[in-house]
């Protein structure tokens, strides 16, 4: 599996962790950036970079870091073809992935990181769930990104 990585300055020092903690399970991770404390960046241009490789098969999965992981996740969400699930906790981080097939996880870098150590765990062994129901509620999200409200 090919992990995605990118901060703002905030989350920074948390993504540092997560690429070493990853690297020490043999997983592979692409670093988007930022790669430095100075708050100089926007969090909205790591949230691109990380999901552009996600929809261009780069990596399988992304993991965006900020203060509270809300920007992030926002900005990740303006993307057609992204699910992402700002997360706080292991019970979401699973079920981002079974029951919404979440492509990209938003974490805020305030959380204990055996906390966050834990969320990964869950979310890197997550899978989809194959039921109907799931499908027709994730289809129903992809239809809402060709509507136009201003029609």
């Amino acid at each position: 599996m090919r992990i995605g990585i990118g901060a703002d300055h905030r989350g920074y020092k948390v993504k540092e962790k997560i690429i070493k903690y990853l690297k020490k399970k043999n997983i592979e991770v692409i670093d988007y950036g930022t790669n430095s404390i100075n708050s100089t960046d926007d969090y909205n241009d790591y949230a691109y970079l990380v999901c552009k490789g996600v929809l261009n098969n780069e990596v399988d999965r992304g993991i965006l870091v900020c203060g509270t992981g809300i920007g992030m996740s926002i900005a990740a969400n303006k993307m057609k073809g992204i699910m992402c699930a700002k997360i706080d906790n292991c019970s979401e981080a699973r079920l981002c992935v079974e029951h919404n097939h979440a492509n990209v996880i938003a974490i805020g870098e305030s959380k204990p990181f055996i906390d966050i150590k834990d969320m990964l765990d869950v979310y890197l062994k997550s899978k989809p769930i194959e039921d109907e129901k799931y499908y027709r509620r994730i289809d129903k999200i992809r239809d809402l990104e060709k509507k136009n409200i201003y029609k």
